[in-house]
């Protein structure tokens, strides 16, 4: 009997709460929308970074690693000699292609304006990589997909889906003029949603000539013999004297390193900018929350005039707090989501190029949302629960 007096001393408050949301539709619906725009914009934020992050990272291999001059924030910052490299390629641990060559690749890279398409207009950072054709061989996950590869020793270029699509002049057997010549575009490549599909890629020779960069490279990629002789090959790598203005890293790491600063970037902002919208949506739960206790002051008083205790009447209002929040927090998230069928560019902080990525949702962002949703919750229904709790019975009653 007992038990049973507490199952409905708890189901009438959820009833009650529920059905006083329904009542009160007009209310509950834009305390609802208020809630569910916060969190979209807070998801949109966190997707947004993690997008890059995912992309950029997708872009390295952990088979991988990337030897560039110390203290270079990117490619386009290093400098390699030619007598460096040379040493680097009689490095032992470095796998081998089936012609026995070493999976090393000695690349540049440089930076060009292209003019995105005409509704767009304005003119973009590029990035254009000079690649071997061990280099290509590292890059297992970029297939062409129309056209053909660039002819070695010749000036053609392959382009990234994402430059094909958002840049004018960009399609197959047209010309791109930079470095003081012209460049014939053969084949378009696609890599998988990774950063390369960002890029512009021909033979490193002649992009080395055409930039000035003879006797020199940005970078160096090489695939290692065993995935676990990475600390094994740096221990041999410092020992050089010849190599200590160089630094090797992980594919993986470096590309994660690449990612690190445009996502803070936009978490911050985007995170300042949703506490300042969220503050409003607080407040308007918190309205409709008073607004609540004030329209049921009586029922209420008879609640409690037919026993049911303070508690009782706090938990009740915080539920339908959490409800709405729990509500606008799903709907907001479901908005989020459809961003994911969205592509945007946005400049690389680390190669002041082009990147072009998509939203991404993951769990521990849904998590995120869904936390922060009955944080605004619980702040805009706390103080009118606790109020509620706390009306006297008789005065409750006599306000009728």
């Amino acid at each position: 009997m007992v038990f049973g007096r507490l199952v409905n001393v708890m189901k009438l408050p959820l009833k009650y709460t529920l059905r006083n949301m329904w009542t009160r539709r007009l209310t509950t619906v834009l305390t609802i929308t208020g809630l569910a725009l916060v969190i979209f914009v807070f998801s949109a934020v966190l997707m947004m970074a993690y997008g890059i992050q995912k992309t950029l990272v997708e872009t390295g291999s952990e088979d991988n690693i990337v030897i560039l001059r110390k203290a270079a924030t990117s490619e386009i910052t290093s400098i390699i000699m030619q007598d460096q490299a040379n040493i680097i390629n009689a490095l032992p641990n470095i796998a081998k292609s089936i012609e026995g060559k070493p999976l090393i690749s000695n690349e540049i890279v440089v930076i060009i304006n292209l003019p995105y398409i005409k509704k767009e207009g304005g003119f973009g950072n590029i990035l254009v990589r000079g690649i071997t054709s061990e280099g290509i061989q590292l890059r297992p996950q970029v297939k062409l997909v129309e056209g053909r590869l660039f002819q070695w020793g010749s000036r053609e270029i392959i382009v990234g889906m994402n430059i094909h699509t958002r840049f004018q002049g960009c399609n197959i057997d047209e010309k791109v003029k930079f470095g003081g010549d012209e460049w014939t575009i053969v084949g378009l490549f696609d890599a998988g949603g990774s950063g390369f599909d960002s890029e512009v890629w021909g033979d490193e020779v002649q992009l080395a000539q055409a930039f000035g960069y003879a006797g020199a490279y940005s970078s160096i990629i090489a695939k290692l013999e065993r995935r676990d002789g990475f600390d094994e090959f740096v221990s041999t790598f410092n020992k050089d004297l010849r190599l200590q203005t160089l630094e090797v890293k992980s594919e993986i790491k470096f590309y994660e390193e690449q990612s690190e600063v445009m996502a803070m970037f936009i978490r911050i902002l985007g995170i300042v900018v949703t506490i300042i919208f969220s503050l409003g949506a607080m407040i308007g739960a918190m309205i409709t929350m008073y607004a609540a206790v004030s329209n049921r002051t009586v029922e209420i008083g008879t609640l409690r005039a037919l026993g049911f205790r303070r508690r009782n009447i706090l938990s009740a209002f915080l539920i339908e707090s959490f409800a709405l929040a729990l509500i606008g927090g799903l709907i907001g998230l479901l908005l989020a989501s459809i961003l994911q069928f969205f592509q945007i560019s946005m400049t690389n902080f680390g190669s002041f190029a082009e990147l072009a990525f998509s939203f991404s949702l993951s769990p521990s962002i849904i998590i995120s949302s869904l936390i922060f949703s009955f944080i605004m919750g619980f702040i805009g229904g706390f103080l009118p629960a606790v109020r509620a709790a706390r009306l006297n019975i008789v005065n409750a009653l006599r306000s009728a």
